[in-house]
């Protein structure tokens, strides 16, 4: 089945190694075209370059590779340096470009990108992170996944080596919001279940992604339905003038073949599909967590169509599935995914098409609107293995099916060089199909020896979230940025609403120190399998239906130092109040705020919205951007997590590290005529508390048969700190003669091999409690080619 790719990997390019840089050049508050800018290629000991065009388009030709500076400048505007652009052999770069006018249209200042790393949207003024595909790619331990960069940055950790689910300063995974396009789309990762917003494996493909932001606290009046964060991604544009195409395989990537090039009417296209080959794995005897092999692969695409008189339209898409069995006879208690005893298959499937159109509607102001349709779903069977019976007893059948539309449209206006203008509305539409049976903590009613088969699931109907927001961006002079604004929410099962003000701050002190702050008020629906959870203990079964918002008041101050053209200091101070979050309607130590960071949910009925709890702590960033061959970014947090049951005990939240630190660098050796190749050489040492968590109560586990933990000890307990170190070498060819590159990396994760705790977990087969280990050592390799 892998011919297809094979062939692909071996087409021999032809034609001249002329590498190009392209772009498109906009103001960044209307994103109308900048016709004129000088764009100069910096090289050593002197320049060359060209200017924007009627669309604001350039292009720099024949570009040698290695790492290249542009410096862009425009009349009234600040002007911008963009380090540190890779260039390789059979593949131009295409920029998007932004520049900020001046207030006094007198300004000569340079703001360089590499350094501050400003947010995509204009509208997000603090705890917003801007990241790129390059770092993606770059940085150790990564495994080409957007989540587990995202685990690098100040605040932010993974749950777990088996998952990439982001803890947000404390809080739960199912508190993350995934937009693509400015559109809110379905857990885009392998093997995801409902309600959850993580993974084992990534299905968004880095090679098509576009620099995107990540957001961790008090965001723009423009998302909601998020408690902890915002993914906001965007897919790249094609090549709009000639055709390229990539062949990669990887051990977690797959196998993946890329194309891109031009369409008529000056639009591109680029597509991507990719196969897993973690098969290799089990063949070289490498740990991957479990004995099972699993199976996935993804599709992505862009379709640009141009500029027209109608405006610009794209048509956008990913897509991808995944399966896995797990047999009894394979798995053994160190298993980090699957139970001993019993034999396991899950599917899971999930699609995102839509359109996306801009119309520019005045001198300053456009019309952006988003339609677009999803799928997501998931099946899970799972059987005990009884010699004494004569067929597989099956003990859980999940079956769960969400399709949607989503519609979303908001108009831009700059009205002055200080004042800009944002509003709009949104509709996501969803149809959900949802039955899940099981057996495990039912009782015996039929007194036949074993538990029940209870169906805990089973809705099938509509509902919708509609939402509108309204926000402002105010620059009063040269220092002082103000951003404010207000989303609405409307949920139409429960009938709940919710008015959220955001309030941001930036105070220029100096060229280099920046001051910021920032309040929010967020709110979310509750993860779909509590929602509809079914309470067999009640006359009505549809207990959580009444459940409204979990809400928080985000409040943040930070400060910017930049010292010198490359390092920068960033730190910042950040509390969370935690609200109407859902427990038990009686005394107990359950909250929901501990769930999400596994495939699935807690199965509690009759909750109520009067739990809290609270996220507070300090982080620190050092960054020495990639510059001389050579990078640096050290970040750091100290925090508490705690919440509240409806039994009044504060406690510890299972997501309460306290601690977490980062210390990431990399060096590149250029070699070769004109330093045409590189070698590479990138590490990460992560560290962080252990995680409290719940003793497992021996006696009842032993009598229901599965693993039961004593909340009357809840979060008491803690697993000892979490150490990991990678160490990554590669190693990249330019043709000197052809547009062809080749590259090849090793990642050797979890160098030392390491025994982190995973869990203390109830084995039904001993009858005792294993402790399960994350990941051992682990090689991940890739090679690549272009063309």
């Amino acid at each position: 089945m892998h011919q297809p790719y094979l062939l692909l990997l071996f087409l021999l390019p032809f034609g001249l190694n002329a590498q190009r840089i392209t772009g498109t050049l906009v103001d960044a508050q209307s994103e109308m075209p900048l016709t004129g800018a000088t764009v100069e290629l910096v090289l050593t000991g002197h320049s060359r370059g060209t200017t924007t065009d009627l669309d604001g388009r350039f292009t720099i030709p024949d570009v040698p590779p290695g790492r290249q500076t542009l410096r862009i400048s425009y009349l009234g505007y600040q002007s911008q340096t963009i380090p540190n652009i890779l260039i390789t052999a059979g593949k131009d770069v295409s920029l998007d470009v932004t520049l900020e006018e001046s207030v006094t249209n007198l300004q000569a200042v340079t703001v360089s990108a590499g350094q501050s790393r400003g947010a995509v949207n204009e509208m997000s003024t603090i705890s917003t992170q801007q990241f790129t595909a390059e770092q993606v790619n770059r940085f150790a331990g990564g495994r080409a996944d957007v989540s587990r960069l995202a685990g690098n940055l100040a605040g932010v950790a993974t749950a777990d080596d088996s998952r990439n689910d982001i803890v947000i300063r404390g809080n739960s995974p199912a508190g993350l919001l995934w937009q693509l396009e400015g559109i809110p789309i379905p857990n885009p990762n392998h093997f995801a279940t409902l309600g959850t917003t993580g993974g084992p494996v990534s299905a968004l493909n880095p090679n098509l992604l576009a620099s995107s932001d990540f957001s961790t606290s008090a965001f723009a009046a423009e998302y909601g339905n998020a408690l902890s964060g915002v993914f906001d991604l965007r897919l790249r544009r094609g090549n709009r003038d000639r055709y390229e195409f990539m062949g990669q395989l990887g051990t977690f990537s797959g196998l993946e073949a890329m194309a891109e090039g031009p369409i008529p009417g000056g639009g591109s296209f680029v597509a991507s599909l990719r196969n897993s080959f973690v098969g290799l794995t089990e063949t070289l005897g490498i740990d991957i967590g479990t004995n099972a092999t699993p199976d996935y692969r993804d599709f992505t695409f862009n379709l640009d169509f141009g500029n027209g008189q109608a405006g610009s339209f794209s048509l956008f898409g990913i897509a991808g599935t995944s399966n896995i069995d797990f047999l009894a006879a394979k798995v053994d208690s160190t298993d980090l995914f699957a139970n001993p005893g019993r034999n396991s298959y899950a599917r899971s499937y999930f699609g995102v098409v839509g359109l996306r159109h801009n119309l520019i509607t005045g001198e300053n102001t456009y019309l952006r609107t988003v339609i677009s349709g999803n799928l997501q779903g998931n099946t899970f069977r799972e059987f005990a293995v009884d010699e004494e019976l004569a067929d597989d007893l099956i003990y859980s059948d999940v079956a769960d099916r969400t399709t949607g539309i989503n519609a979303k449209s908001y108009l831009n206006s700059k009205l002055s060089t200080r004042t800009t203008l944002r509003a709009g509305v949104q509709a996501d539409l969803k149809q959900l199909r949802t039955l899940v049976d099981d057996r495990d903590g039912q009782p015996d009613r039929d007194e036949d020896g074993l538990p029940d088969l209870d169906r805990l699931r089973d809705f099938d109907g509509t509902f919708g979230i509609l939402q509108a927001f309204g926000q402002a961006r105010y620059r009063a002079g040269t220092r002082w940025t103000l951003n404010a604004g207000l989303h609405l929410q409307y949920f139409t099962l429960s009938e709940a609403f919710a008015g959220e003000p955001r309030l941001a701050a930036a105070y220029e002190a100096n060229p280099a120190l920046t001051f910021t702050a920032g309040y929010g008020r967020h709110s979310q629906v509750p993860a779909l399998p509590v929602f509809f959870f079914r309470d067999l203990t009640t006359g009505r079964s549809d207990t959580n239906q009444d459940l409204g918002y979990l809400r928080a008041d985000h409040y943040v101050v930070g400060a910017a130092l930049n010292l010198g053209p490359a390092w920068k200091v960033k730190t910042e101070v950040y509390y969370q109040y935690l609200f109407e979050i859902p427990v038990d309607g009686f005394p107990s130590s359950f909250s929901i705020l501990n769930a999400g960071a596994d495939f699935v949910f807690p199965e509690r009925g009759s909750l109520v919205n009067e739990g809290t709890g609270k996220n507070y702590g300090v982080e620190l960033t050092i960054d020495r951007t990639f510059r001389d061959n050579w990078y640096l970014l050290l970040t750091g947090s100290v925090f508490e997590s705690r919440y509240t049951g409806s039994d009044g005990i504060e406690r510890n939240t299972a997501f309460n590290n306290e601690y977490v630190g980062n210390l990431l660098a990399g060096k590149e050796w250029p070699f070769g005529k004109g330093g045409r190749h590189r070698f590479t050489l990138n590490t990460k040492l992560t560290g962080s508390g252990g995680r409290y968590f719940s003793p497992v109560d021996l006696e009842a586990s032993r009598e229901a048969g599965v693993d039961l933990r004593d909340e009357a000890l809840a979060f008491t307990e803690r697993y000892a700190g979490y150490f990991r170190w990678d160490l990554k070498f590669g190693i990249q060819f330019n043709s000197s003669s052809k547009k062809f590159s080749q590259s090849f990396f090793i990642d050797l994760q979890n160098l030392t091999n390491r025994e982190n705790i995973f869990q203390d977990r109830y084995n039904p087969v001993t009858g005792n409690v294993n402790t399960v280990y994350q990941s051992g050592f682990f090689p991940d390799v890739q090679y690549r080619v272009q063309f």
